[in-house]
């Protein structure tokens, strides 16, 4: 029987033709250095949990904690009746941390963007975006009526040339990720800086996983420069370091005010359950009080990306724990996968359209969790995995 939604099986089998496809996999244990994971325990090599916050003692103390003390959720959006004073001692604590005036936090990081970014730019005005943009800003720019402009990737000419021809818009808003999440290279925020400054222009950067990573006690790629004071919206997650869930907005008070009155996304969204306020701040008191975490993400990492490059593979330029393994094609890339699954290392492949056709790869995050065994059993499945599929 032909149906309406039979466009879907032929959408989908698409994707299998081309090596597209995916299925939600499925853990069986907690997020940590070793899982289960579809039913067969392996090395954790994927996760956004940089510092192993995820399943952290201190964390789930701190929920409990709030559950006992304020129930489990708000009860409702942020500006009726579902701001709680722990929500405001979380985001004083955020703007304290980012060294701002104010915060703002958001049920997620994508509707952080979004609804800021919509909030601030209307027709009149120019949108001024780095080609590798996360998903997230392409959609808020995507909300506005704002002219676009994309500049190639972490190319400074190309973004004075953007400034140039956009000189005549009514406000106009750089947007750049801090950690590219694909390749984990860093944009060049203080060059960024100095042609905003020279231009007049706004910034916005997204540093989801420079958050808990970059800088002093991890305060992200605008410490890392040294740049306090000179972007004017700094947006972050909760969701990647700090082992918690949702985004946030920091920066001027007023900009809190306005976004209060005016983003979307954050005016129709209940708020955040107390335990996630209180387990979040948790994870800022720890990364400022607990140096070791820090420490061992980055030995780890420098560990890691070392042995990998010593073998021959190709891992890219990356500057932060993120390490893409290239591996070419898509098919190629999900073959990798596969076959470190089977030998006990869970990463999964990225590929078209999250990176293009010819650069697909596993992309590999190394964790403050991971062991010194773990690491080198990982970096023996690689070569092994890798000389069988002659990558190396």
């Amino acid at each position: 029987m032909t149906t309406r939604m039979d466009f879907l099986k032929e959408s989908i089998q698409s994707l299998r033709d081309q090596n597209l496809f995916t299925e939600l996999p499925v853990l069986s244990t907690e997020q940590r250095n070793r899982v289960v994971m579809n039913g067969k325990e392996v090395i954790m090599m994927c996760s956004n949990n940089y510092l192993g916050f995820a399943n952290h003692p201190g964390l789930r103390a701190a929920a409990r904690e709030a559950i006992d003390c304020w129930g489990f959720g708000a009860g409702a959006v942020r500006q009726i009746a579902g701001t709680m004073e722990i929500h405001i001692q979380l985001e004083n604590m955020l703007a304290e941390y980012k060294h701002t005036e104010a915060s703002l936090v958001f049920v997620a990081g994508i509707a952080a963007n979004r609804g800021t970014i919509q909030s601030l730019m209307g027709e009149e005005d120019a949108i001024i975006s780095d080609e590798l943009n996360h998903g997230s800003i392409i959609d808020g720019v995507r909300l506005t009526r704002s002219r676009r402009m994309v500049y190639p990737h972490l190319d400074m000419d190309g973004l004075k040339k953007a400034l140039q021809e956009t000189k005549d818009a009514r406000r106009r808003l750089i947007i750049t990720d801090g950690v590219f999440s694909m390749d984990g290279d860093i944009a060049p925020l203080d060059q960024i800086v100095e042609l905003a400054e020279e231009h007049d222009a706004m910034i916005m950067v997204d540093d989801a996983h420079g958050d808990g990573v970059l800088g002093k006690d991890g305060r992200g790629i605008i410490d890392h420069f040294g740049l306090d004071g000179r972007v004017d919206i700094d947006m972050g997650t909760m969701s990647k370091a700090f082992g918690s869930l949702g985004g946030y907005i920091a920066g001027r008070r007023e900009l809190r005010e306005y976004l209060i009155n005016s983003a979307r996304s954050f005016i129709f969204t209940t708020a955040h359950p107390p335990c996630v306020a209180a387990a979040t701040m948790e994870a800022l008191r720890m990364v400022q009080d607990e140096p070791e975490h820090l420490k061992k993400l980055w030995d780890n990492t420098r560990y890691f990306k070392k042995a990998m490059s010593d073998l021959g593979f190709d891992i890219g330029h990356s500057q932060t724990p993120i390490t893409p393994v290239m591996a070419g094609e898509s098919r190629t890339a999900v073959e990798l996968s596969g076959q470190l699954f089977k030998e006990g290392l869970f990463a999964k492949p990225i590929v078209f359209p999250l990176v293009a056709k010819d650069k697909a790869r596993v992309r590999i995050i190394v964790t403050a969790q991971h062991t010194d065994e773990d690491l080198d059993e990982a970096i023996a499945i690689f070569e092994r995995v890798g000389k069988r599929m002659r990558l190396i």
